[in-house]
């Protein structure tokens, strides 16, 4: 018997009411993505390989170059396995100044076994328009180890993902992103989840706190605010007042299943319609085993047998007894999951299930497969 598990999201007169934060984003005050190309060196020969890391050759034979290092050896030679070419990447958050630091998320790009014990090299990182915003360097911190000799005859343990890791404050901010907020006259609200409904009632706690007309419901995901002329000049006061309020979310019925888990979870406004369920489990087993024909011995003057392999190949085919369960029309959450768990099915086959449900008109909500 599947015991099934639901996340639940509770009715709006159930619910407490939510602060707009946490259900919204202020239009114009978002991240900006880094990326930049890196080496890390100071590897236990856990690095790059001279197949497939051709382009780590040429970047430490350039960074050498550049440090007034010119050599007349083979490129190839240079690599030692204690180098390892990453890329390295980083959220610029909104307002920071130069001087403060990010995290930055190194990734190796070639064969690299392991990125334990190295160091990030001096590593520029940019935005979309090529422009510089911050630099990463420091030591990598993956969060567990590989351990043993590897190789024939020998054997590793890991720990956690070898080939990307962490250099935390790693990143010196060089460059703002001027958010010049004091500018504004309008202060325009995106919802996180677009609701019609959520929106309205969005404008209406604004409204009620600020004066009415000060916001304005455009559509499911934008709520446009005008600066009452008290605020006038302490535009950062009205967003923090005006994301403190209380406001009650709603949200369409929906089920989302991630079937390579077997995760499923329903919203609290699910229903099921009067139906039966019945579903067969067919169950198909094949078994191959390989046989080895061994000839006797070859008598004096006979034609001497050979050596056979034979496959066995044995399929079985098992089909569970299922039964036809009538389904009542559901009120509640609760509900639900008490018909779906009065079926006794697996994860899997649960996905199935609420998709025949959804074909048949009998599952009141949105499916979404993940």
């Amino acid at each position: 018997m599947f015991a099934f598990l639901t996340l639940s999201l509770f009715s709006v007169s159930m619910a407490h009411a939510v602060r707009v934060k946490d259900v919204a984003t202020i239009e114009g005050v978002r991240e900006n993505q880094l990326i930049g190309y890196g080496l890390v060196v100071g590897l236990d020969r856990t690095g790059d390989q001279v197949i497939g890391g051709q382009f780590t050759i040429q970047a430490m034979m350039s960074m050498l170059n550049k440090m007034g290092i010119n050599l007349v050896i083979d490129p190839i030679q240079l690599l030692t396995r204690n180098i390892a070419s990453v890329m390295v990447t980083a959220k610029l958050p909104p307002f920071v100044k130069p001087g403060m630091t990010l995290d930055a998320v190194v990734s190796s790009m070639a064969n690299a076994k392991s990125l334990q014990g190295g160091t990030l090299l001096l590593t520029p990182l940019k935005a979309p328009n090529q422009q510089v915003f911050a630099v990463a360097q420091g030591p990598v911190s993956i969060g567990g180890f590989l351990g043993g000799t590897g190789g024939a005859g020998g054997a590793t343990i890991t720990k956690n993902h070898q080939a990307a890791g962490v250099v935390p404050a790693g990143a010196i901010v060089e460059k703002e992103v001027v958010v010049d907020i004091d500018t504004w006259d309008t202060v325009s609200v995106l919802l996180r989840h677009p609701d019609f409904t959520t929106a309205i009632r969005t404008a209406e706690a604004i409204d009620g706190t600020f004066g009415k007309g000060t916001a304005v419901p455009v559509n499911a995901g934008l709520v446009k605010t005008t600066l009452p002329s008290s605020f006038h000049g302490r535009v950062v006061e009205y967003i923090a007042t005006m994301e403190g309020l209380d406001v009650s979310v709603d949200v369409a019925a929906k089920v989302v299943v991630n079937e390579r888990t077997g995760t499923v979870v329903l919203g609290e406004h699910v229903r099921l319609s009067t139906c039966a369920i019945s579903h067969g489990n067919l169950t198909i087993s094949v078994k191959n085993t390989l046989n080895v024909s061994q000839p006797p011995a070859p008598v004096i003057g006979s034609t001497q047998g050979q050596t056979t392999v034979t496959p066995d190949v044995q399929t079985d085919v098992a089909e569970e007894q299922s039964r036809l369960i009538v389904v009542d029309q559901t009120v509640t959450l609760g509900e639900v999951v008490r018909a779906l768990n009065a079926v006794g099915v697996t994860p899997r086959d649960l996905v199935a299930i609420l998709s025949a449900l959804r074909a048949a008109g009998a599952l009141q909500a949105n499916l979404e497969i993940v």
